[in-house]
């Protein structure tokens, strides 16, 4: 019995899917910052939670050039 799982891995794709895991860590800690700060209120989170995800994925791209 083969275990197929492992054969079609693409190490591309799981970079992407890693480094995706990792900007949404970083947006979540600094959104929730930014709760504890006062800064995000419900009615704002959605707003600045895809600010901070757009400015952190942007950062992330420039750095990786």
């Amino acid at each position: 019995m083969s275990d197929s799982k492992y054969k079609n891995k693409d190490p591309d794709r799981e970079l992407g899917l890693r480094e995706e895991e990792l900007i949404l860590k970083a947006t979540k800690e600094i959104v929730v910052k930014f709760i504890e700060m006062g800064r995000v209120t419900p009615t704002s989170f959605e707003e600045v939670f895809t600010l901070v995800y757009r400015t952190v994925a942007s950062a992330k791209s420039k750095q990786s050039r």
